[in-house]
Formats: C-alpha cells, structure tokens, sequence
C-alpha cells in the first residue's frame, strides 16, 4: 500500500490511520479518549511500541492485561496488510511484568521500515506499529526526534504530537524525565494543574513498585505519547524523575529514608518498573551503529555510579554577608571542587565509552553522538540579572537567585545538579574523545530549556551540544517570571564562552539532523502546551559541520 523504503529525499510511508483505528483490540475509543490507568480494561490495553533498534532487529513492546501468563505471538511484514509477514515469534505478558511482553524480532534487513503487530490467544490484534532498523554502509542522512521533560500535569504533549505527524524521521531519542514522581500538587502545584488533564495515578508521590506502574500506565495512555511510540522506534534512557528527583547513585533530594524506606529498594522498583514498560533492554548503556555516518552512545547518568550532588544550600550554611559567602565557595572551589573521585559515569561505563569512540573515529564515521541527559556545557549565572531583581521575589526563589550569583562570583556553576557538578568527570570524558580524534556532538535535556554550546577542554575544541527544551515543564519564564526571557537568555550568553544561543521560555522538541558534512539542531517551539493540539510556531537551526567540533557562527 506504501513504500517501506524510501529514498532519503522522500516522506516516510506513514501507518493509515483508518487502519489503525480498526486494527486495535479495544478500536476507536482507545485512540480518540486517553485511558484511565484504573479502568479494569482487559486485552491489549496500551497500544505498541519498538526500541532498541539495529541492522537486522528491532525490540517489540505490548501490553496485554490478563490474569495469567499470556504467549502472544508477533508478526513483522512490509506491508500493513501483513500478507507476507517476514519475521514472527512470541513474547509473554505475565502479571509478574505488569503484564508488558517483550521480545526480539530479527533476521530483518538494514535500513528497513517494518510494519508489526501481536496477537493474543483469542486471536485479538493489537495495534499495528511501524518501526525500522539501523542502515549498514554508505548513509546520507540520519534524522532523529529528539525529547525530554515530560509533565503530565503542566499541559499536553503536542510535541509528541507534532512530531508523530511530521513523518520525517528515522527514530525518536527520548533523554528522560519520561515522566514526573511527584504527588499531586506538588509540581505542578494544584494552581498550575491543568484541569483538562485528570489527575494523577496514584495522587501521592510514587515509591512502590506498583506506584511506578500506575504512573507508567498512565502516561502511556495519552494518545500523542501512544502514537510516537507507534511510529518511530525509540532509543530511550531515564533520568531522575523516572526514579525521584536528583537522583544519584546512593540516594535522591527527594527521597526520605525514614519515611519512604531504603533507597535501593525503591531504585529497584523504578528501574525495574521501567524496563518493563519501555522498550528497552537490560543493558544500562548501549551503542548504536549508524552506518558510515555516526554512532549514537546512550549514556547513564544517574544510578549506576554517579556521585552526590553538591548542595549550594549546605555549603553556604553558616554565612552570613556575601563576602562570607564568597570566600566559603571559592574555598570550597579550591578543595574539594574538582575531587578526581566524583563520578558520573563510573569506571566501567568510562572504559566502554573511551573504547567506543576510537573504534567509531577510527572507523571514518563522521560523528559520535552522546544520548544523555544532562548538560555537558559550562554555564555560570549571570551577575547582571541579579543586580536587576526585582522586589518581592518568593523566598526559595530569593535564594536560589543569590546562591546562583555568589557561585558565579566565586568562579563556580550555577548547576551542580549537571557535568558541571563534576568537572574531573567531564574532564575524563573529554580526554577520551579527544585521544579518539572524535567529532563530538552532545544531546542533553533536564534543563527544560534550548541550549547551543561548543565544548572546549585545555584550549583544545571537542565538540558540540544541543539541550533540550521541554515537552512541557516549565523553564526560567516560570522561575523568574518577573525578568523577560531574551534578556535571561541574552545575558546568560554574555555571561559564558562556550554557550553561543540559548531560549528561555519555549516548549517543544529537537530535530537533529546527521549528515556527512553537517550535525544539524532544529530547535522547534510551541504555540503553547496548554491548549491540545497547538502546533509550532517558530524555529532555530545551529549547525556543526564535520571536523570543526564547533558550532557555525549566525
């Protein structure tokens, strides 16, 4: 009925939706009215999904709701029709697993669009899905959706929306905050609760095994995160609020042990509970071939090794005048700032990093791409805001402003919560790509704001970044309402060398384009996030080209 393998120039055959709407267990209502995670559906209940995809598999993810273990049974074809389906094979929902099956489809070819679907005992159909595997050789261009910062609460997802209707890319990144942890009220406050979305599933913050379902259950029974899901294979990683805010290896700010019980347990839960409603491996960092053109390192941030935040908060207790504060954090610059022992990454994920890059540079391929989370860039407050408040801020946001520039007076970041947290870290991680001979490009998110860097280490070039605005969390035009955004951006970007552009109030997601010659980021806004279905008003394009590991002037 339509082309599975275009030609690089032409539209990507998209799934009909009068086929959709008719080839789902549950019809027409599933895809018109988002379902509740608590409506007791039986059968398929939340539509497909693929990930992980390579030269000749994909990962395929259902879910189908029963009492007892289920062996589905998968189809992959060319056509929607699925008259001549050339891969199949079984995958278990069980409700040990929240009742989400996965499984493998390989034996398929390289640079391919499949159309797949499942079928249960009963012979019910799920929805069908349309996923591709990884090109091999020569590859002209790599198109990737990419998002981050998703909060059901703070409106609607049309830029999952908008990019699922766009029908021009290859796969979806998503770099997490997939989804929130937080109670109801809490953030968004119930004052900022969009009253079009129902409320939170369940309305406390979540901790147990079943809470992370639920919320999981949820999301994923919006339409537009649905529909993504169903067009594009996603490479995916979490970040903290898939577990709990600011999170790292042995604990979280927003974990209480006395209260919320060990944090192993609960980051157990979360991971456990995400590996089953993504499609996703067990793996917690992976490489992705992409031709000649790139390879794409999903990264792992948060759990695995990464070191406690500093807290400007704790390290300027006790002060108490500026200046006081200023010699607390240049001493603090001083000692324990750059402590080689803090990680990100850990050993073991450095190692397999350092090596990847060699082998991919070495290799000829034009590009090594970081899917991550959060920002590798240096970037301090800029003093000339807070010379400017004015009267009447919150407390907490009085606080932060002023931790933020006494940081910045003292030669210190503004987030430690990011790779300038940990700069020995990120020094190790330029130090490998630059012994690569790498062109690096970054893709961050958890700012909930656009970014452009160019990334520098001992005076020497070694790539460049572009940060994710928001699906729909609010960035620095909620923090500081008071101030306009172009001047927040503009003097951020007086403020720090290495950032060449920046947005300070815009929703919506990232196109990045790979070519031989050129890594493009085509930063596209919103209308807004809370009316459904507003489309994107504006855009801006920063360009690398290959060999230059910066990012073009303009």
């Amino acid at each position: 009925m339509f082309k599975t393998e275009p030609p690089a120039s032409a539209p990507i055959a998209p799934l009909d939706r009068r086929t959709l709407l008719k080839s789902g267990a549950l019809g027409a209502g599933l895809l018109a009215a988002p379902l509740s995670a608590a409506s007791g559906a039986r059968g398929f209940t939340h539509g497909v999904a693929s990930g992980e995809p390579g030269v000749d598999k994909v990962m395929l993810w259902t879910r189908y709701v029963a009492d007892e273990v289920m062996a589905l049974e998968f189809q992959v074809a060319e056509t929607q029709d699925f008259a001549d389906p050339v891969a199949e094979g079984s995958a278990i929902a069980s409700p040990d697993t929240d009742c989400c099956a996965k499984s493998w489809a390989d034996g398929l070819r390289s640079g391919k669009w499949y159309y797949y679907r499942f079928i249960a005992p009963d012979g019910s159909v799920s929805d069908i899905g349309r996923t591709r595997t990884l090109p091999e050789g020569p590859t002209a261009r790599w198109r990737m959706a990419v998002f981050s910062c998703s909060n059901i609460g703070f409106g609607w997802f049309n830029a999952y929306a908008h990019a699922a209707d766009a029908n021009e890319f290859d796969c979806a990144l998503h770099l997490g905050d997939y989804f929130y942890e937080y109670g109801q009220g809490t953030y968004p406050s119930e004052a900022e609760w969009l009253a079009a979305r129902a409320p939170l599933d369940p309305q406390s913050e979540i901790v147990l095994l079943n809470d992370y379902r639920a919320r999981y259950a949820q999301y994923r029974s919006d339409p537009d995160l649905r529909r993504l899901h169903q067009v594009y294979p996603m490479i995916s990683g979490w970040d903290d609020h898939e577990s709990s805010n600011d999170s790292w290896e042995g604990g979280a700010q927003n974990h209480q042990s006395e209260t919320e019980g060990e944090w192993s347990v609960r980051k157990a839960a979360a991971m456990r509970a995400y590996r089953e409603w993504m499609p996703v491996s067990d793996e917690p960092w992976a490489a992705y071939e992409i031709g000649d053109l790139a390879t794409l390192f999903r990264l792992e941030t948060r759990l695995t090794a990464r070191s406690q935040q500093f807290d400007y908060g704790m390290l300027l207790r006790g002060t108490t005048s500026p200046e006081q504060g200023i010699a607390a954090l240049t001493a603090f610059r001083e000692e324990r700032y750059r402590d080689p022992a803090r990680e990100v990454l850990g050993a073991e994920q450095q190692d397999w990093l350092a090596d990847g890059l060699m082998r991919s540079a070495k290799g000829g391929k034009a590009w090594q791409v970081l899917v991550q989370q959060v920002l590798l860039g240096k970037s301090s407050s800029a003093t000339s805001l807070t010379d400017n408040l004015p009267a009447g801020l919150p407390d907490f946001v009085q606080r932060r402003v002023v931790a933020g520039a006494l940081a910045s007076r003292a030669g210190l970041p503004i987030n430690m919560d990011a790779w300038d947290g940990y700069p020995a870290a990120r020094e190790r991680l330029y130090e490998a790509s630059l012994a690569a001979g790498a062109n690096l490009v970054s893709l961050a998110g958890d700012t909930h704001n656009a970014w452009a860097f160019d990334l520098t280490h001992g005076g020497e070039r070694v790539g460049v970044e572009f940060g994710g605005q928001s699906v729909t969390s609010p960035g620095f035009e909620n923090f500081l309402p008071q101030l306009k955004p172009a001047d927040i951006a503009g003097a951020l970007v007086e403020r720090n060398p290495e950032l060449k552009w920046m947005d300070a109030s815009r929703r919506g997601y990232m196109a990045v384009e790979l070519t031989p010659s050129s890594a493009t980021s085509e930063f596209r806004f919103l209308a807004g996030v809370r009316d459904k279905g507003a489309g994107v008003v504006g855009t801006h394009r920063v360009t690398a080209l290959a060999g230059q590991r910066a990012l073009q002037p303009g």
